[in-house]
């Protein structure tokens, strides 16, 4: 389903485990190639709650990665990881990119709070864990408290209970995102010939 599909999975130190691992199996075993891209040199600690749980091997380092590269974008939760990915400007830099590009956009839990930084919430419905929704409404979203939100190619979820339903969403998402590639390319592809 989503075969050639490339994803960055950004995470700092502190994301939530199961809001990485679960999604990213939901992607792989669609046929997609996922991606951790971190500010973390090597290996990236994830938390399960307020316990340390595994480290994680970094794929492409946060200075080194290029969101051109990459055709989506999943964003865990877990509080310390987007308040530190929101502090880094070439972190937000790549978040943004996947935004102007109309690329789809997954995010969980504390993850919408690097969408804040990135300026790309404005007029969005979105939904999160509860103690950022004022942040995210005083950047222009209107919040909602549901399990999963699609609002145009951005997929958002609460908590770690509502992955089964956000894993859904995403994988629709993404897929849509990889159709109107295609679109894109074949459109190309025509006017190029055309214009011979």
């Amino acid at each position: 389903m989503l075969d050639e599909m490339k994803v960055a999975i950004l995470v700092a130190d502190g994301f939530e485990q199961a809001e990485l691992v679960e999604p990213r199996r939901a992607l792989d075993q669609a046929g997609a190639e996922t991606l951790i891209v971190s500010p973390a040199k090597g290996q990236v600690q994830g938390w399960k709650h307020f316990d340390k749980a595994d480290k994680f091997a970094v794929d492409v380092p946060l200075d080194q990665a290029d969101a051109e590269l990459f055709d989506a974008l999943l964003l865990p939760g877990g509080v310390a990881n987007p308040d530190q990915l929101r502090t880094l400007p070439k972190a937000v830099a790549f978040v943004r990119t996947f935004f102007d590009a109309g690329k789809p956009v997954a995010a969980i839990c504390h993850g919408p709070w690097t969408l804040v930084e990135a300026n790309v919430l404005n007029g969005r419905t979105i939904t999160s864990w509860p103690s950022i929704k004022t942040d995210l409404k005083n950047a222009g979203a209107h919040w909602v408290d549901r399990e999963v939100v699609v609002d145009d190619g951005l997929v958002s979820s609460r908590k770690p209970d509502d992955i089964p339903a956000f894993n859904k969403k995403m994988l629709e998402e993404f897929g849509k995102g990889m159709q109107t590639r295609a679109a894109r390319a074949g459109a190309r592809a025509g006017a190029h010939t055309n214009g011979l």
